[in-house]
């Protein structure tokens, strides 16, 4: 198989955070040397990205003054112009500062949480005037380690009072942004709320302009609780509400790893790319990873380019999985088609179902599924001995 070459086409991104992170953990101080942005935007421009993104305190140390701001996103400017990048997406940091120690949206301190709102106020200005389409906003701190500490039923009421404050800011401003909620359950707070997807498609129904508002799903932030990730982004798409991704590497319930798309668990990655094609995602493809701390700055770059050739190599098995004959035979053998057909007939009430029959439940327990057969398939195409 030849190793596809990654395109701006492509639409893949990165952000700021990710390349730009210095190998510090919770154990040991950083193992490489802060990153220019400038040569952040070079280095993924010469390996064929088409996006970048970042928090505001990625670009803009926290605490610049007016001029120094100025000077700094002149700067940026002109290194997207010269580079050719698209800014997909932005966000803002309510994590690492301490007065965000219990959060930013639902804190239990009233003046953190106008002071968070503003902050983020601000750099959505950035983001529009930067050509940013959607606006991720990770919940990292809104949470609390203890029972007694969050009153959650409150916490939720502050935390929609926040969003339908940023969405009347986006309509008032005339902005064409759209917010995308990004779910994880826990780290760096023991319990973070809007843990999963699932909770935060919930949450998107009770806000004023919820058609605005959608999710940034994370396949290690799925993994972390356990659940399938593949499964939470087809939900999001037939919820319409699959408006950004992340895409990185877990293995299991654990720490959040980040690492590298495709490394961890590689048979949960295809089929997030399989439900991605299935689905008609078409928006950026954003890796949210770090490479480990054993790394130099070249190990860095290898990383981010090893992100977008894993993905293509996926796209290519995944195409080449759902093309194959003996897997569309297969699929209906399952009985996948007839999945596809509404269960009761045009026209059929309640009352008609009821009264019809059917085979005896002997008759439709005698059968065997197939998917054994069918999940082999999908694996000896992932394991190469399929397919192209």
């Amino acid at each position: 198989m030849t190793i596809p070459t990654p395109q701006p086409s492509d639409k893949f991104s990165f952000g700021l955070w990710t390349v730009a992170y210095p190998g510090r953990d919770p154990f040991g101080e950083p193992t490489r040397a802060p990153m220019d942005p400038i040569y952040a935007l070079e280095r993924l421009a010469g390996l064929g990205a088409y996006g970048v993104n970042f928090h505001d305190d990625d670009l803009i140390p926290f605490g610049s003054d007016d001029s120094s701001r100025t000077a700094i996103i002149d700067r940026w400017k002109k290194g997207l112009a010269d580079t050719g990048l698209a800014v997909t997406t932005a966000t803002t940091n309510l994590f690492s500062h301490p007065l965000f120690k219990d959060g930013g949206f639902t804190s239990n301190d009233r003046e953190v949480r106008r002071f968070a709102l503003r902050k983020v106020m601000r750099n959505i200005d950035l983001a529009a005037e930067l050509g940013a389409k959607v606006y991720v906003c990770w919940g990292g701190r809104e949470g609390a380690e203890s029972g007694a500490a969050k009153d959650v039923a409150a916490a939720l009421d502050r935390y929609r009072e926040g969003f339908n404050l940023l969405g009347e800011f986006v309509h008032d401003k005339g902005y064409d942004i759209k917010f995308a909620i990004e779910p994880k359950p826990n780290e760096p707070r023991g319990d973070i709320l809007l843990p999963t997807i699932g909770h935060a498609l919930a949450f998107i129904e009770t806000l004023d302009r919820s058609e605005n508002v959608g999710v940034n799903p994370e396949i290690g932030h799925e993994e972390m609780a356990g659940l399938n990730a593949a499964h939470g982004y087809a939900q999001a798409m037939w919820q319409g509400k699959l408006f950004h991704i992340d895409l990185n590497g877990q293995s299991g319930p654990r720490y959040d790893q980040d690492f590298r798309f495709g490394a961890g668990n590689a048979r949960g990655a295809f089929w997030v790319v399989d439900a991605l094609l299935s689905g008609g995602y078409d928006g950026p493809v954003h890796f949210d990873f770090k490479t480990p701390r054993t790394e130099d700055d070249e190990g860095v770059w290898t990383a981010a380019a090893a992100c977008m050739t894993n993905y293509l190599i996926l796209r290519d098995k995944a195409i080449a999985f759902r093309a194959d004959p003996e897997v569309q035979a297969a699929l209906v053998a399952a009985k996948l088609p007839e999945l596809a057909k509404p269960t009761l007939n045009e026209g059929e009430s309640w009352s008609e179902l009821e009264a019809s029959t059917g085979p005896s439940p002997d008759e439709l327990a005698d059968y065997g599924a197939g998917f054994e057969h069918l999940d082999q398939l999908a694996l000896e195409h992932l394991y190469g001995v399929r397919g192209a």
